[in-house]
């Protein structure tokens, strides 16, 4: 989600060049995006193994990082789910948010402060709930659905 984010945001940067540049340059953005994001992912699942590998050479002290590389794994697998997926819900429930006119002014105008660390917060939380109130609305039509398959069987 972050990658196709990253990607419009760039379609906006370069909506005035060039029909090639534009395509060459967002090609560039989504390659490097995805061998970025492919790349620290593929490092974070093998910590574990690169811990496993450091463990069984005979340096006290490299035993020592492999064996702190073992017990912070699965922390950082548990972090990264939770903050990942809070992530993502942000990124999806701001472009939703942004998508409804009245929505992404209103909370413009209504935070008519200088702060932009306010701003952003307070568009954050914006979103965060427009998130809730969609969710909600998706998983109260799921369930509807859901009962009148029953009905219907």
């Amino acid at each position: 989600m972050l990658s196709a984010e990253i990607v419009a945001i760039t379609l906006c940067i370069v909506s005035e060049a060039p029909l090639l540049n534009q395509v060459l340059i967002i090609s560039g953005i989504a390659i490097l995006v995805t061998i970025g994001v492919y790349g620290i992912v593929d490092c974070i699942v093998k910590i574990d193994d690169l811990g496993l590998w450091l463990q069984q050479k005979s340096s006290y002290l490299v035993k020592a990082v492999g064996g702190g590389l073992l017990s912070v794994a699965p922390w950082l697998v548990r972090t990264l789910s939770v903050v990942g997926r809070l992530g993502m819900f942000l990124v999806g429930s701001g472009m939703i948010a942004h998508g409804i006119p009245l929505l992404h002014h209103g909370m413009a105008q209504f935070i008519a402060n200088d702060s932009e660390l306010i701003r952003s917060f307070m568009n954050d939380l914006s979103s965060l709930a427009t998130g809730m109130i969609v969710g909600m609305i998706v998983l109260l039509l799921v369930k509807v659905i859901a009962k009148v398959r029953e009905k219907s069987v």
